[in-house]
This record gives structure tokens, sequence and C-alpha cells, in this order.
């Protein structure tokens, strides 16, 4: 299957492990595709996979990601010096902060790019460079964000399949289906009519600092992530001893909590204007393309969109292809719009201020529908 094939980078070594699994062959009078699928499609992206295979589009380049992981060293170092060079005072304290916020949210786009499987030819370098991004870096667990983010890629923006949207109903209402639902069934856990006023104060500075960061631990260590712990371990360890070494204890919780929010903030921003704005639903049992292309949009290339996104900017071609390099991505994009234009799949693309606020518009626009059916008697 498409699902199947894009998640895993080695076939020979996943092979190895299905063949003992594998119990018989479809006859030949059975369809291969199931009904909900369109046929025409799955054969035409099964064409383009084997042409991206052929072109060496998943092949990685490993200066670019070197670079990728020196530019984050150096900025997390450079945010320590400023402090041991030019004191703590007000101005080398925000400069280092910010430094240090850059360095993070870099190393997020970089561990998710291992987590995919993408820099390396060999999965194991690929599981051990994330760990040590991922957990030493950043201070989460690589397994922790493996098990929810594969669930993402496999139904994106599927209710009770997708943990990205599980904020619906509780902190949000999200999509034009479940607010209506939501409202015909009188249910309030917020006042879903201002959503896209307290956003703001909300999601995109607290998902890091509260629930990733009590979630990740939560995980690791009810899943039994030994390594994964005490590999998260060595982050507290190495930040309290270099910054604790330099500022006050009031200081040193203002520097990592200022840190958070902002990493948070800048993460959310980028990863949500991609999906809320598009179709959320329950698992309709479509196509691979179909699936992916109802559930992201894109925003305009550039250098700094590129860099500033982690080339999640490309969110559409990041989803039929996980696997693939993000420094590819442009390349593969030419000939997805041809085959989305070919069966009229839209495809989506927006500036990047227009991206934003359309997770505002769409908040906004879903409470309005939850708060009409909420009234309707």
């Amino acid at each position: 299957q498409d699902a199947f094939v894009a998640f895993h980078a080695d076939q020979v070594l996943v092979s190895k492990y299905l063949k003992p699994l594998q119990i018989g062959e479809l006859a030949p009078d059975q369809p291969s595709v199931e009904p909900t699928k369109n046929e025409m499609l799955v054969k035409d992206f099964r064409e383009l996979r084997a042409t991206v295979e052929r072109m060496g589009l998943l092949e990685p380049n490993q200066l670019f990601f070197f670079l990728l992981l020196a530019h984050i060293l150096l900025l997390d170092t450079a945010a320590w010096l400023i402090l041991f060079y030019f004191g703590t005072s007000l101005l080398p304290f925000v400069f280092s902060l910010l430094l240090l916020t850059i360095s993070q949210v870099q190393a997020s786009w970089l561990q998710h790019d291992l987590g995919h499987l993408s820099v390396f030819r060999k999965t194991k370098w690929n599981h051990l460079l994330h760990k040590f991004v991922m957990c030493h870096l950043i201070g989460a667990s690589a397994k922790w964000w493996t098990l929810l983010h594969s669930q993402h890629h496999a139904k994106p923006n599927c209710f009770h399949k997708d943990p990205d949207i599980d904020m619906h109903p509780f902190l949000f209402t999200l999509g034009k289906k479940f607010s209506v639902e939501l409202g015909i069934k009188k249910k309030k856990y917020m006042p879903y009519n201002h959503q896209h006023k307290y956003f703001f104060i909300t999601l995109p500075p607290l998902l890091f600092p509260t629930y990733f960061h009590c979630h990740t631990f939560y995980i690791a260590y009810t899943k039994k992530f030994w390594v994964d712990l005490v590999w998260m371990l060595t982050f507290y360890i190495r930040f309290f001893y270099t910054y604790g070494s330099l500022l006050e204890t009031k200081t040193l919780n203002s520097l990592i909590s200022l840190h958070r929010m902002l990493e948070s903030s800048w993460f959310v921003w980028v990863s949500q204007m991609n999906h809320i704005p598009m179709d959320i639903d329950y698992d309709k049992n479509l196509d691979w393309m179909s699936t992916q292309l109802q559930a992201t949009c894109n925003v305009e290339q550039s250098l700094f969109n590129d860099w500033f996104t982690g080339h999640l900017n490309f969110q559409i071609e990041h989803h039929l292809f996980p696997t693939m390099p993000r420094h590819n991505y442009w390349k593969v994009a030419p000939l997805v719009k041809s085959l989305c234009a070919k069966h009229g799949l839209e495809y989506q693309c927006k500036p990047l201020l227009t991206a934003f606020a359309d997770i505002v518009h769409s908040l906004k626009s879903s409470g309005e529908l939850w708060h009409d059916a909420y009234l309707h008697k």
C-alpha cells in the first residue's frame, strides 16, 4: 500500500521481517484497490513515486544536513558565550534568549528530518542522531515524537486518528462539520465563539512549556523509553550546569520559561498553518494522495520561508513523500502540481502571512458555526 511504502525507506529490510507473515496472494479476479479509492489516481501516484525514485529525489545531501546541524550548534554556543562575555544585564540576556530560541526551533526542524529517516541512508544512523538532537539538544523523547507524528502522517486531520487535532473539542472546536455537530449536541467546554481570540494566549505560547513538556516525560516513563529518558536528562544537566554558573535561579528560570514560550509560538504558527484551515473530518478511507491533499496546503517558497519553516512550507510534498530529504521538495513540487491538475485535486499555496491569518480565520469561522448551532432551537 502507498502509506506503507511512504513510511519505510528500506524496503529490503522491511520485506525480510514481513515475509514470515505472508498468508497468500489476492486471487486474480479480486480488486487490489478498495471502492473508496480513486483507482486511476492510485495508479498515477505510484508512477510518480517510481519517477521520484529514478530521479534520486529520496537520496539525502549530507552536506546540507551537516551545515544545518553546525548552525544549530553555533547558535546554541553563541547564546551562552554572550552571557559569559557581556554579562547578564538585560541586553545580553535578550540577545542570548533570541539565539537560544532560534537554535531550539531549528533543532526541532532537524529532528523532524531525522525522525522521518531522511538524513542518512542507514536507518540506525537516523535514529542515533535523532536521539542526540531531540533528546540532548531539545530535551524531549525521540520515540514519543515518532509515536505521535507517525499517526498524524497516516491520517492527517482525521478525528480520533490524528493526535494533532486532539485539542478538539476540549480547547477548540475544529472544522465546519465537527463545530456544527458540537453545537447541535449543546456541548460547550470553552467559549468557542471567542476561540480565535484566546488562541493567541493559549496554544502558541503554552503548548511546549505545559502540555508537550509533561506529555513527553509521561509517555517516555509509561512506555519505558529508558534510553530516551537518560538522553533527556543530559539536556537538563547541561543546561542548568552551563547557564546556572552564570545566572541566578530566578533569571535562569526566566530564561528557560521564556525560550520555551517563544519556541512554542514559532512552532505552533508554522505547524498549524498547513493543517487547521484545511478539511477536518472522520476517516473516509480515501487513497493516499487524496487523504494528504485534503489535509495539507503549502506556503510560497523563498530562502527565508524555507529556513523559517524548516521547509514545511512544502507540506504537501512532505506528506506525500515523508522520507524525502527536504532539500528536494522544490524539485518534486511541479510534478505533484501536474498530477493534481490532471485529477482535479486542489493544490493550495499561500503567502506566509496569509497562511498565519487563515489559522485565525478558520478558528473564528468554526466558532461562529458552533455558536449558531448551539443557539438554534
